[in-house]
């Protein structure tokens, strides 16, 4: 029976099971991570107690550290059946890839990750030794705030929220996300997050095939988080059931009574009171009603540890207060500072844009210069060319004269018809103008391009003088303005169209190459600006004969005498009151009236 048991239990002592365990929390460019470290602790002591032959728990690697504790964990995988590897951190999703970032990362550009960060691929390469099961747990998909503050290099560089999708390429190899690909984890509000509990919950059981084990964490995860968080796995494993813990042989004989082992591991538990002894216990007796009992006394634990860790992050609420208003002053100079760095790059950029202006300036006169030179080398060419052919018809003429004095009279006269189709086929000489000709020809090539207003009348004025010299300004030649000549004739005619802009006279526009009358809406005439505004209204002014006209009819109506009253009037004095008689008026007396003192100082006047 012993010999029996032993090879019972050889397989799972021949096993070898080694782990590597990271969690980072204290980043130092953004706000620390509360549950990583924990959750680290928490995974490491359950694989301990799992019976795993090595367990290494890092907390807070920089990017050296990491890939030193990667390198070193890569060589104990050679030799070990299964290998596992737990982190707990900040993850980002770049262009498709899954990447740890380290606590000294910074991630200022989106560039930054390939440098500062490690792959997930690098992982994978540090447990591709293993022989049976290669297990990566990722409790990294966290709300990322690096992916906030970055700058993007480049617009169309994706960065995921949460990490991506992937497919491991070697067999038997699983990775387990704390959330599905595209989404993010809770950290909870106790001292470990969601995912974290229930791994430790699940895993350890022993002979629970790792599949149905995930499962039961995802059922705890979407329960706990109200269906908000779905944990998932990736990656196949064979048919055979693979447990993270091995199942315990089975004893046969006589066995002790469990309860009382039980009772016992539970009293012990009670006496110690805390997280690592209800752990221990658990691990032990997952399920019965002394489980419950213990997972209990855990939850009291982790009230407590809860109530102390936000006592915790109200001090370093209130450090960071403080730190913050230390920091102010020092934050104003640090503003002047980059306002003056900003007008400094302005000022750098303006003059690098004057620059290029004043190049493209000076490359457009270049230009302008090599046309005006090839202008003048063709109308050079030009007029060597027909001082050359009329030379040679000269020469020519002065050859068939000579011929046909030498000839007989009877071969000299040959019939009017042939002498006519000779001289078509012979090229008319070049006629040569005349000052007056040449002048009004080149007059009236400045018409052509704009350059002239006046009739080509033959006179080489002051007038075509300054027509001339606008030409060279805006075709940017250099022709004598003084007198016309061919150069000149030959340099307008090269120019297909108008060079001198139009100018035309107050009332009217440009439209094309004409000059054409503004015409403006009722209300509206031509401005001083050569635009249509509108015609302000007149106000009335009194002049001197309005005045004079009248300021007499107002003497005539003052000296004209009032009109009698209209009777009905009562008129009264001391010998008592009566109507005022027909064509009488009553007037105001004087004082000096004696008798209107009674009569209340009014009188009767009639006509």
């Amino acid at each position: 029976m012993i010999f029996a048991a032993l090879c019972t239990c050889a397989p799972a002592q021949a096993e070898k099971r080694v782990a590597l365990v990271i969690g980072n929390s204290a980043y130092k460019s953004v706000p620390k991570l509360a549950n990583p470290a924990s959750d680290a602790g928490l995974i490491g002591g359950m694989l301990k107690k799992a019976g795993f032959d090595t367990v290494d728990v890092k907390q807070d690697l920089n990017a050296s550290e990491m890939r030193k504790a990667l390198r070193e964990f890569g060589g104990r995988t050679r030799d070990a059946d299964v290998a596992v590897i737990y982190y707990a951190g900040h993850g980002m999703e770049v262009d498709g890839t899954n990447y740890l970032i380290p606590t000294d990362a910074a991630l200022e550009t989106d560039t930054d990750v390939y440098d500062e960060a490690l792959p997930i691929d690098r992982v994978l390469v540090s447990i591709e030794a293993a022989k049976q099961l290669r297990l990566v747990i990722l409790d990294a998909c966290r709300d990322n705030p690096f992916a906030k503050s970055m700058k993007r290099t480049v617009a169309s560089r994706a960065i995921g929220r949460g990490l991506a999708k992937v497919e491991p390429t070697t067999p038997n190899t699983m990775i387990a996300f704390a959330a599905k690909a595209d989404s993010t984890a809770s950290d909870g509000d106790s001292r470990n997050s969601p995912f974290a509990t229930a791994l430790s919950d699940h895993l350890p059981k022993p002979g629970l095939d790792l599949r149905k084990a995930f499962g039961f964490v995802r059922d705890d995860v979407l329960r706990s988080t109200a269906n908000k968080q779905e944990p998932f796995v990736y990656g196949s494993l064979g048919g055979d059931d693979v447990p993270l813990v091995p199942a315990k042989p089975v004893a046969t004989g006589p066995q002790p009574n469990p309860q009382s082992e039980l009772r016992r591991d539970y009293e012990l538990a009670l006496q110690l009171g805390t997280r690592d002894g209800w752990e221990a216990f658990l691990a032990q007796y997952p399920e019965g009603f002394y489980a419950n009992l213990a997972k209990g006394q855990l939850n009291k634990i982790g009230a407590e540890e809860t109530r102390a860790s936000a006592e915790q992050k109200a001090k370093a609420a209130e450090q960071e207060k403080t730190r913050l208003i230390a920091e102010r002053a020092q934050k104003a100079e640090q503003d002047k500072a980059a306002a003056a760095a900003k007008v400094a790059e302005d000022a750098r950029i303006a003059a690098e844009k004057q620059k290029q202006i004043e190049q493209a300036r000076a490359e457009a006169a270049e230009q302008q210069r090599k046309i005006a030179e090839a202008a003048a080398a063709k109308a050079l060419a030009e007029k060597q060319a027909a001082e050359k052919a009329k030379a040679e018809l000269a020469a020519k003429q002065a050859a068939e004269k000579a011929e046909q004095a030498a000839k007989p009279a009877a071969d000299r006269q040959l019939p009017e018809v042939e002498n006519q189709k000779v001289a078509a086929l012979s090229p008319a000489p070049a006629s040569t103008l005349s000052a007056a000709d040449l002048t009004k020809s080149v007059q009236s090539e400045l018409r052509r391009v704009g350059c002239l207003s006046a009739a080509a009348d033959g006179d080489w004025s002051a007038t075509s003088q300054r027509s001339l010299t606008l030409f060279n300004k805006y075709a940017g030649t250099q022709l004598d303005v003084k007198l016309a000549s061919v150069d000149a004739l030959d340099a307008l005619k090269a120019k297909p169209g108008r060079v001198c802009p139009l100018v035309c006279n107050f009332g009217f526009k440009a439209d094309g190459d004409q000059c054409v009358k503004i015409t403006c809406r009722a209300g509206y005439r031509v401005g001083d600006d050569n635009e249509c505004e509108k015609i302000p209204e007149k106000k009335p002014v009194a002049t001197r004969e309005d005045s004079k006209k009248r300021d007499t009819e107002r003497r005539q109506v003052e000296s004209t005498p009032s009109k009698p009253q209209a009777s009905g009037q009562i008129f009264c004095n001391a010998a008592g009151c009566r109507p005022v008689g027909k064509g009488c008026r009553i007037e105001r007396a004087s004082t000096s009236d004696a008798s209107s003192v009674m009569a209340g100082r009014t009188r009767e006047v009639c006509n």
